[in-house]
């Protein structure tokens, strides 16, 4: 690399883990799209993951009272079940069609939450595992297991503290999950994890800078300012997936 492709990739690195460090989220998919416009996504995406575990074994430490085990457990099995169904649909579904159909659904729930729709009380066990379900369905096929339950805990009365932190806890499970995905298909290699060793101080940084900023900020703020981040997430990965769709064209 050049320097001034490594200075590309330290700073989009660095710009992504301060917003996961503050809202729990986004890395992979801010990280991801800014690095596979110079990067094959072959070489970023393991790296990525790679980086992930670490960032929400690091993250983890700091919230691990605040996570809601309970419906944690039931998401964890939802989860489990979907993913290997996600799996079978990438074989068989183009991924740039799935992703634009997400990034629609995504953007339509996060507005829909900012005008201040939540529910009363937390989801039953049924509709937790189904919320599971979906992730674990959408981390087998396209990668990104985060926007269902981002929605199921910020619409839900659990607080902003305690989805930040479950949603850490889970991302454990479905980064772990996804490592053990790719290592089966031979994509980890010692190349991957030399790249990960190398922009794992970047990373770090730029997570212990946006915790510290999570610490600061009012919760009703900081709800917004997630379903703001979630609009955005959507907008970039469906005009990534629309990119793609109309590349193949």
């Amino acid at each position: 690399m050049t320097v001034l492709t490594l200075s590309y990739v330290a700073t989009c690195i660095f710009l992504a883990a301060v917003v996961r460090g503050y809202a729990g989220f986004g890395f992979s998919l801010l990280s991801i799209t800014a690095l596979s416009i110079l990067l094959p996504p072959r070489e970023v995406i393991p790296a990525i993951f790679l980086l992930e575990v670490v960032a929400s074994l690091h993250l983890l430490i700091t919230v691990w009272r605040d996570v809601h085990w309970h419906s944690l457990g039931w998401l964890s099995l939802g989860c489990l079940a979907g993913t290997p169904l996600g799996v079978a649909a990438l074989a068989r579904v183009p991924a740039a069609p799935l992703t634009a159909f997400l990034a629609v659904a995504v953007f339509a729930a996060a507005v829909v939450l900012a005008r201040g729709y939540a529910l009363r009380t937390m989801p039953g066990r049924a509709a937790t595992v189904a919320t599971g379900f979906a992730s674990g369905v959408l981390n087998g096929s396209i990668g990104i297991a985060g926007p269902p339950v981002i929605v199921f805990f910020f619409g839900s009365p659990a607080g902003v503290a305690v989805g930040r932190a479950s949603m850490i806890a889970y991302f454990v499970l479905t980064d772990t999950l996804g490592l053990v995905l790719q290592g089966t298909e031979g994509l980890l290699d010692r190349g991957v994890v030399l790249r990960a060793a190398v922009a794992l101080p970047v990373m770090l940084a730029g997570v212990a800078l946006g915790n510290r900023a999570f610490a600061r900020i009012e919760p009703a703020r900081f709800r917004q300012w997630v379903f703001r981040l979630l609009m955005l997430l959507a907008v970039v990965s469906g005009g990534r997936a629309a990119w793609q769709i109309a590349s193949a064209a």
